[in-house]
């Protein structure tokens, strides 16, 4: 991807959140967030390779993803205020909401829950013959959970067009990635499932793209899922609440020589920079108020889309 616009596509997905936590700080959005600061290159890179035809599915980090994939900003903002948005109707808050047209399956709290849905996607295409992708996005804990050994094995068996990117940002929710896995990296896993591996760096929107592309030309060509893993780090805790206790003094420090939105900055130099700063800035400030404009869902609507 272009650096220009790699880093204009990061700096907004990292000052969109950066502007919902000022939001919550005024009271207008409640309950916890689980930002994805550090990881920015992640769905960047990954939502270039996508068709309009393709599926994703993504995490309860999923703001970044949702950006990438194109949901209007304003709408986006909306929803996480609990107004009745285009996406979710304010329902979804921020981590269920979904865009249908957008061929985005939405967010999920629960972890690995996206793979068995993605899945689902990818099965479809694999009877309709539509030659459409699904991408889902998960955490490294995600590995553990039983419901994703079952879908790659599936997947794996029957060939089906899923990519799946694991974003390996060291920490499974408060806990090191190193003590709650046997073998040294995630990757490995995937040949017993007959995934085709990766291991790329997650701060790197280029690196990011050339192995998803890779993958997805794969998938659509018949030739079987893939398995990505992606390392970066987040800058912020597991949820906006979070204190980090359990985070060595200086990681983040450390961690910040290697972010994305730094990284694509001294490539493109100050002066471009500064001028893309101003440019998302004003994107977002416009966003900001068209979202204060959308009205909160009525009283009669609690009960829409209940079944039992």
């Amino acid at each position: 991807m272009e650096p220009l616009l790699a880093y204009r596509h990061v700096r907004l997905i990292r000052r969109f959140e950066e502007r919902l936590v000022g939001l919550k700080t005024d009271g207008l959005i409640l309950g916890s967030m689980h930002l994805c600061n550090g990881q920015e290159a992640i769905p960047v890179g990954a939502c270039a390779c996508l068709e309009q035809r393709d599926a994703l599915t993504v995490t309860y980090r999923g703001h970044g993803w949702a950006i990438a994939r194109g949901l209007p900003l304003a709408q986006l903002f909306a929803e996480l205020q609990g107004r009745a948005s285009e996406l979710s109707g304010g329902l979804g808050g921020s981590p269920y909401f979904c865009s249908a047209r957008h061929g985005f399956l939405g967010e999920n709290s629960i972890v690995g829950a996206g793979v068995p849905i993605a899945m689902g996607a990818a099965l479809a295409s694999y009877f309709d013959g539509s030659g459409s992708v699904s991408l889902v996005a998960i955490g490294d804990g995600a590995l553990n959970q039983g419901a994703v050994h079952e879908g790659l094995n599936m997947a794996g068996t029957m060939r089906l067009p899923l990519v799946v990117v694991v974003e390996n940002n060291v920490y499974s929710e408060l806990t090191p990635v190193r003590d709650m896995i046997p073998t040294a990296t995630l990757v490995e896993r995937a040949p017993m499932y007959g995934m085709a591996p990766a291991t790329i760096d997650g701060n790197d929107v280029d690196a990011v793209e050339s192995a998803v592309r890779q993958a997805v030309e794969r998938a659509r060509s018949g030739g079987g899922p893939s398995l990505i893993e992606a390392h970066t780090e987040r800058l912020v805790g597991h949820y906006d609440l979070d204190p980090q206790h359990y985070r060595p003094a200086g990681e983040i420090e450390d961690a910040m020589t290697r972010e994305p939105v730094g990284r694509l900055r001294s490539v493109i130099g100050d002066a471009e920079a500064d001028r893309i700063d101003d440019e998302v800035e004003q994107e977002l400030d416009a966003a900001v108020a068209a979202s204060h404009n959308v009205p909160f869902p009525t009283t009669e609507s609690v009960t829409e889309h209940l079944y039992a």
